[in-house]
């Protein structure tokens, strides 16, 4: 608030100076107003964060300066105070829409924390706005990078679905991005102001998992002491996003048919029944056609699943996007580490549009990060790219037995950062530096890769 600005309205004057006096001593920009129709005046010449305001004053009425304000100043906070305050009053002050409400005589560190209170209330506000633009911007289908038809299509699917009430199943590949355009289909719709709640199917175990969408009642098992909400609860009025759904045992199966057709479900260990309105997305990896055929998967539940279908291509199958794609993921890395990379070579471009990508848009973003992290010139060389990619020599990465495809591109990054830890001793500061990392960054990807236990230090 101290960047901000307030407006104390209180028809006492000798309250309405000693109160101005102090709260600027206190290092608040304030302006003082002896009046209701004073008050308005202001409040049309001025923005303020915060109105201080008597209940009673000799021309008007301050719940009415709160009506004013909250109907043509929403973003200005209004603490009413009053000298004849009780509990019905202040109740009837907060339905009205005010932020407090005080009993006079103020006592000074009440009236700081009121005040410190709201502005850390509206900082908050101003902070999850700034981040519901950064979403939209994000997730927006013009930043989603693609001008393959197969993409063009499935932008145009999204557009055109977006606002319906009916399931979409999102096919492809692992790393295709089947997240972002669930994300998209949501910011898409109606319901975009609503929350978008997403579950990955496969990283839980059963019983977890049906807790994790259904919530649970305490007592209900070990360590369920405290009732909890379950994911499509939190869901509701929005989206939930199921994803990996092909994992889904037959009895989850048979949970989620019933949530799909009557959008009613339990919770774990309990008798009430909840109903809630939410646009289900789910989305797999797996071919459900053959899953069914082999009694793996539900044929009703398919069938209920699969109303709309968006199949997103694999990456080797959209070539011509493969170069929008890296300098894209090039230049959001330029901006978080500072790196002069302006582009690729000719070679280095014609490597990554040769390569088959098994690990698809993932894996092109794990290469583009690395390439620029240990490039050292202005362009991106085919000799900075992994041999995998390019085809010569490159930093060796070690295998032992089979990886998963989440470890075999967490290994490169485990590399790169070990061989810089190497070249400077180990020290942590020079690392990040010589990364183009902030320290917390590199703490926290070192603790990922199992580097922070320093095992490999003097190996």
């Amino acid at each position: 608030m101290k960047q901000g600005s307030l407006l104390i309205v209180d028809d006492d004057r000798h309250v309405l100076e000693s109160m101005t006096d102090w709260l600027r001593s206190q290092g608040l920009t304030v302006d003082s107003s002896g009046g209701y129709t004073d008050a308005l005046d202001k409040l049309r010449q001025k923005h303020y964060d915060l109105l201080l305001v008597d209940v009673r004053l000799q021309d008007g009425d301050g719940f009415d300066l709160l009506e004013q304000a909250r109907r043509n100043y929403p973003e200005s906070q209004v603490i009413l105070m009053t000298g004849y305050g009780d509990a019905d009053a202040a109740v009837e002050a907060l339905r009205a829409g005010a932020a407090d409400y005080l009993t006079k005589p103020l006592i000074d560190d009440e009236l700081l924390m009121a005040i410190e209170r709201i502005s850390a209330q509206q900082q908050v506000i101003e902070e999850n706005t700034q981040l519901r633009k950064e979403l939209d911007k994000h997730y927006a289908l013009g930043n989603i990078v693609g001008q393959d038809p197969r993409m063009l299509k499935v932008f145009d699917m999204v557009e055109s679905i977006a606002d319906t009430k009916a399931t979409v199943l999102i096919t492809g590949e692992s790393g295709t991005g089947k997240s972002m355009i669930a994300r998209a289909v949501h910011r898409h719709s109606n319901r975009a102001s609503k929350p978008f709640i997403e579950v990955a199917c496969g990283a839980l175990p059963e019983n977890l998992l049906e807790s994790e969408l259904f919530g649970h009642v305490a007592g209900s098992f070990t360590g369920a002491t405290t009732d909890k909400i379950g994911k499509f609860m939190q869901a509701d009025g929005g989206t939930i996003f199921l994803d990996e759904i092909g994992t889904a045992s037959p009895a989850m199966q048979v949970k989620l048919l019933r949530v799909l057709q009557e959008l009613e479900f339990e919770q774990v260990g309990g008798s009430k029944t909840f109903k809630v309105d939410v646009r289900i997305v789910l989305a797999t990896n797996e071919d459900l056609v053959q899953s069914v055929a082999e009694g793996r998967f539900r044929q009703d539940l398919y069938y209920r699943v699969n109303v709309i279908n968006i199949e997103l291509p694999a990456l080797r199958n959209r070539s011509s996007d493969i170069p929008l794609l890296a300098q894209s993921f090039l230049e959001e890395l330029r901006e978080d580490t500072n790196r002069p990379v302006n582009g690729f070579s000719e070679e280095a471009l014609a490597a990554l549009a040769s390569h088959p990508w098994p690990g698809n848009i993932r894996e092109l973003q794990n290469v583009v990060e690395r390439a620029v992290l240990l490039g050292k010139g202005e362009m991106i060389a085919v000799g900075d790219l992994p041999r995998e990619v390019s085809g010569g020599p490159s930093i060796s990465i070690p295998r032992v037995g089979s990886m998963t495809l989440k470890e075999a591109l967490e290994e490169p990054e485990r590399q790169i950062i070990l061989d810089v830890l190497e070249s400077n001793n180990w020290n942590r500061n020079a690392t990040a530096d010589s990364l183009g990392v902030n320290r917390t960054t590199l703490y926290k990807k070192m603790k990922k890769l199992g580097l922070e236990d320093g095992k490999y230090a003097h190996r």
